[in-house]
């Protein structure tokens, strides 16, 4: 098991067992019905986390645990993205025993969360450096091209061990996946069939059942035809057994003339082989009476 694996699973884990955890328990009860306070405590908990994490990243020395860090952190901001309308909505909620002031100051609070959330460093986009007032900000470098500035060489960009090992592991499981896609293609393909097969079928009995149920209603309607249908059924048997007397003769005619026609074609490729046989010794005879009389 993979530095990235072990991560995600003790991610899973904390978060699947966080409700027993009593001193977090207590931080969100103390809130009591206050649904903005919690949120936004629980907003806080995790920016002190994605903090922390993103921290970690930047002295992470190796390159598959620091992407997966920065990406833990990508994906809490865009959580925390999320719960931003929420408090919004909650902010201008009263609260009882909640000053005007307290309002306008959970609005100023909701306002500068994105600012902060988008300031955390995730690998993609540094923790940008903001100066007081509404001057611009002077951290951004300019784009230039042709510029002997900056890491540019082969090391900056060279692929380590480590590098090589997280791309193996991600084409593997690239892999994986598209055998298990292949494998429900074929499933999806059968269960196709097998429904087409189904469709027939009963498309076959839904005619059966209809064709019976006419027969019955013509008998049923008609009950003075009833002696002269199965009279006529009964007619019909004798025929129905010669025609299946027929068909037998028919048959063992048609076996017996493929016996026929096998022993003719076996006589005919004996006879041919003979004939062969013969022409090769005259052409056999010929050669040595030439060769005879050239060197005699």
């Amino acid at each position: 098991m993979s530095v990235i694996d072990i991560l995600f699973r003790v991610d899973e884990i904390c978060k699947k067992y966080e409700k027993y955890d009593i001193e977090k328990q207590r931080e969100l009860n103390a809130y009591g019905d206050d649904a903005f306070a919690r949120l936004y405590a629980f907003v806080e908990s995790e920016i002190k986390t994605a903090l922390q994490k993103s921290e970690m990243a930047s002295t992470e020395n190796n390159r598959a645990s620091a992407a997966a860090l920065n990406a833990e952190v990508r994906r809490t901001k865009a959580r925390l993205m999320d719960e931003v309308p929420k408090l919004r909505k909650l902010a201008l909620k009263k609260v009882k025993g909640l000053s005007k002031e307290d309002l306008a100051a959970r609005d100023d609070l909701v306002l500068a969360l994105p600012e902060r959330i988008q300031a955390i460093s995730d690998g993609i986009t540094t923790a940008a450096k903001r100066t007081g007032g509404w001057t611009a900000s002077s951290s951004h470098k300019n784009i230039t091209f042709d510029s002997s500035d900056g890491n540019f060489d082969n090391d900056f960009f060279h692929q380590t061990e480590d590098s090589n090992q997280f791309r193996q592991e991600y084409e593997m499981r690239k892999m994986k996946q598209d055998q298990g896609l292949d494998i429900i293609s074929e499933g999806l393909d059968t269960l196709k069939n097998l429904a087409q097969d189904m469709n027939e079928v009963v498309t076959g009995l839904k005619l059966s059942l209809m064709m019976l149920l006419e027969e019955r209603r013509l008998i049923s309607f008609c009950p003075v035809f009833f002696p002269i249908y199965v009279q006529e059924l009964d007619r019909q048997v004798p025929l129905i057994d010669e025609i299946d007397t027929k068909a037998d003769r028919v048959t063992s005619e048609i076996r017996n003339t493929n016996v026929r026609l096998k022993k003719s074609l076996t006589q005919l490729r004996s006879s041919r082989n003979f004939l062969i046989d013969i022409v090769l010794l005259f052409i056999i005879l010929g050669i040595a009476s030439y060769l005879y009389n050239i060197l005699g």
